[in-house]
């Protein structure tokens, strides 16, 4: 483990569901990440961004940023349940990078992210295939509930086609808001659990919008699945803005 500095983590999730984001808030920052290929040879992004939109992606590629080079990134483009091409090189990818005999090269953790914006296909033919054929051996997948402050809209349409007037539907708004992120939470739980290699976790993120966003909870709960304690560790080592969840680590440690 003391051959390993950087704590490396594979982040999933279809468009738009806010991936980049979230790593900018790990990272405190809200720069875009330097891109490195596998061979550690600096890509520039504008080379990045075309490839993209070409459809061409490498999950191989890493992204590092700046604010906070203890962590290495590497983006899953989302798949639907037709690309099967894409599935199995992210499968290949898991697998290879699993058990990976360089210990510089495993992945320690992987977030699968599921947006909130598409609750009604927040469980698709895609989660299912990932979770009931992607087996990541000892590295832990925490699901990320994203975009969750958009059910506080849905919960004020509700509301005003339940005849409240405008005032009390946005009075009442949190807490049906409260109640909608349970109600979907349960139903992805409920579907997911059923999986052969389900998540270890399920997490929903608010305030991602917000620069100011803490992200304790998420590297909390992360470090809370992994099993190895020096795992563990490292991850810790990359808070140099979270004291106080260091401090709670060492002390429950």
């Amino acid at each position: 483990m003391k051959n390993i500095e950087r704590f490396r983590v594979l982040i999933i999730g279809r468009a738009n569901a806010g991936k980049t984001t979230i790593l900018q808030r790990v990272c405190n920052t809200v720069e875009k990440p330097e891109i490195f290929d596998g061979n550690g040879k600096k890509i520039d992004n504008a080379v990045v961004q075309g490839n993209i939109e070409r459809g061409y992606h490498n999950i191989e590629d890493e992204l590092v940023f700046r604010s906070n080079p203890g962590f290495v990134f590497h983006d899953s483009l989302g798949f639907e349940a037709g690309s099967i091409q894409q599935f199995d090189k992210m499968k290949k990818f898991v697998i290879k990078h699993a058990a990976s005999r360089r210990l510089k090269e495993r992945i320690h953790a992987i977030w699968y992210c599921i947006p909130m914006t598409e609750c009604e296909r927040a469980v698709t033919a895609a989660e299912k295939k990932f979770f009931n054929e992607c087996d990541t051996g000892h590295v832990p997948v925490v699901v990320l509930l994203t975009k969750v402050d958009a059910l506080n809209l849905t919960a004020f349409e509700e509301l005003l086609d339940d005849g409240l007037e405008i005032e009390e539907a946005e009075r009442r708004a949190t807490e049906r808001e409260s109640q909608l992120l349970e109600k979907w939470q349960a139903h992805i739980k409920h579907e997911l659990d059923q999986c052969k290699f389900p998540p270890k976790f399920y997490l929903p993120l608010t305030e991602m919008h917000e620069e100011s966003t803490d992200c304790a909870a998420l590297i909390e709960c992360t470090a809370n699945v992994l099993n190895e304690e020096g795992l563990e560790r490292l991850l810790m080592s990359t808070q140099q803005s979270s004291i106080a969840l260091c401090i709670k680590f060492a002390m429950e440690k």
